[in-house]
């Protein structure tokens, strides 16, 4: 696994020595080692060396990564260029297309949101191929928490946008009156004609943060 060596290692590197972080280790060696998981070793931590802690804007939380081949490289929602984009992603696109006119592009890359301070994290780092959720509960909820923890400690206007019932609960963490909290239904088609679309989770993102003194994001995705 890539090592985290930036910003987020002081927040995070108490975790690193309690006994569910030495059990979640060997767990995912083991995985890693016995058989095929995603994303790629070295991208688990993406999120945090895309986006150090003091630049983070915006919170996308996510469950697990994409369990097929090829579309994981440790960013919620994001899939590697080149890789045809996933229904959630096409519903996210639609709703931006619909909140701020953003054109909808062919890729599926979501780099040039991390790079502009938005953490796209999943609350599960790792998962076995074509075995959604096959990581859920093995150590990786307490980790990403600890991570929530510092972000709501942060003493600066952060947005969280909380897609779905499991991130929505991650809400209760969030008690600091300098952050606004957005949630919404999923926006995986099962879920999201229940009020993703029309949500304007973005447009109001922006108002928060240029209200706040904040340079507003970028959110449109080049082809």
């Amino acid at each position: 696994m890539a090592a985290i060596d930036n910003d987020w290692l002081e927040p995070l590197s108490p975790e690193f020595k309690k006994p569910y972080y030495k059990k979640l280790y060997e767990t995912v060696v083991s995985e890693y080692r016995t058989t095929k998981v995603f994303p790629p070793k070295d991208d688990i931590f993406n999120a945090f060396l895309l986006t150090p802690l003091a630049k983070v804007k915006v919170v996308i939380l996510g469950q697990d990564p994409y369990h097929n081949d090829g579309q994981a490289h440790g960013l919620s929602f994001s899939v590697k260029p080149g890789i045809e984009i996933p229904p959630s992603l096409k519903n996210i696109y639609k709703e931006l297309h619909d909140d701020l006119g953003c054109d909808i592009p062919d890729s599926g890359c979501l780099t040039k949101w991390a790079e502009q301070g938005v953490l796209l994290l999943n609350t599960v780092l790792t998962v076995r191929a074509h075995q959604a959720n096959s990581h859920r509960n093995i150590g990786w909820e307490e980790f990403t928490d600890a991570a929530i923890r510092a972000l709501n400690r942060e003493d600066r206007p952060i947005v969280f946008m909380l897609w779905g019932a499991p991130a929505g609960r991650k809400a209760e963490m969030l008690d600091n009156p300098r952050h606004l909290v957005l949630k919404s239904p999923h926006p995986s088609p099962l879920s999201a004609h229940r009020g993703f679309f029309g949500c304007r989770h973005f447009s109001k993102c922006n108002e928060f943060l240029k209200a706040n003194g904040e340079e507003p994001i970028d959110w449109q995705i080049g082809d």
